[in-house]
């Protein structure tokens, strides 16, 4: 088992290694995620980023322990919380962290909340089976976690059902469970995917909130840089199944390593560039049953060599925090051609 909550294990608080995640179709094996790593320490918050299909949200899963096998497997990898290697325990001792010490907040909130229980009820579940509370007693801790959340008249609408709530408030009720039992990691999936942007940014600065309230870890998972400017400490950009970059946030923003996260920053809108075409990433991301050979961004990629076309690129170490899988990063960072 983990070590108890509040002991200082050596390393990260969470560190995936090497994972590999593959599903078995009947066209062929989808290589969903090839090889990523990354960690997370207390009160950090690492920003994962992507298209859609680029592994965020199936790496996650499988931190989880939450992905269907089969058609899932994981052939390859580790991911440590507190030091002990998840994929080792038996489901009984997974079950127990899950939730309680690493929690995770789903992209829909309207198909992720039960439409025919109360939110209180909902809430107050957490209570009820982990901590054996009464129905009374569930219901008063939900209350708090609404107004926690910050939902308005929480005391009056803790009876209230999910569809009686705007998007905005059925995403807080959602956040209120996931941090119910105070967990050591919280997974937030397209958090804020479908929401205005005001309130978008009201989210994020929840969680923001919530992580310094309690130093807990932080993954959040975006394909939109914008959103995490303000919240993220570091980033891990993945495409195609792996990690192309990883870097602070400041040096992501400020110099970009790679092609695709060039890319990614140059498609974001910009006060500056007002009256300019938007720009947009050529092509579309490969099929994970035939990825290219090489490097697999090649195939978009403005800064390509014939050695792309043939040589994978390892994540190469280019700072002390930093790394990028490209051949040509010194060319990217000093943007002289693509």
């Amino acid at each position: 088992m983990p070590p108890a909550r509040g002991t200082h294990a050596d390393g990260p608080l969470l560190a995936v290694d090497d994972l590999h995640v593959e599903f078995v179709t009947r066209q062929g094996v989808v290589k969903a995620v090839n090889g990523v790593s990354y960690s997370l320490n207390p009160g950090e918050t690492l920003a994962v980023l992507g298209e859609s299909g680029s592994g965020k949200s199936v790496t996650a899963q499988a931190i989880m322990g939450i992905l269907d096998s089969p058609p899932a497997r994981i052939p390859r990898g580790e991911i440590r919380f507190r030091g002990t290697d998840l994929l080792k325990l038996p489901e009984e001792s997974r079950t127990r962290i899950r939730g309680q010490r690493v929690a995770m907040i789903f992209q829909d909130a309207l198909s992720a909340l039960n439409p025919v229980f109360t939110v209180g009820a909902q809430i107050g579940e957490m209570f009820r089976v982990h901590r054996g509370m009464s129905k009374r007693d569930a219901e008063k801790k939900a209350v708090e976690l609404m107004d926690r959340v910050r939902i308005p008249g929480a005391r009056q609408r803790v009876r209230d059902y999910p569809h009686q709530f705007s998007g905005g408030m059925r995403q807080r009720i959602m956040i209120a469970m996931s941090i119910a039992l105070d967990p050591e990691v919280l997974i937030a999936d397209e958090p804020t995917t479908a929401l205005d942007v005001t309130v978008q940014a009201q989210v994020m600065e929840l969680l923001a909130e919530l992580r310094r309230e309690s130093d807990m870890g932080l993954i959040l998972i975006t394909h939109d840089l914008g959103v995490v400017a303000d919240v993220a400490d570091k980033i891990a950009v993945m495409y195609a199944g792996r990690i192309v970059e990883n870097a602070p946030v400041r040096d992501i923003y400020r110099a970009p390593a790679h092609p695709y996260t060039k890319g990614l920053l140059n498609s974001i809108p910009r006060v500056d560039r007002k009256g300019r075409e938007l720009y947009a990433i050529k092509g579309m991301p490969p099929n994970l049953l035939d990825i290219p050979p090489g490097c697999s961004f090649h195939p978009r990629c403005p800064y390509r060599q014939d050695d792309c076309v043939t040589d994978t690129p390892p994540l190469y170490e280019i700072g002390p925090t930093r790394g990028s899988a490209c051949h040509y990063w010194r060319e990217v960072l000093d943007g002289s051609h693509g």
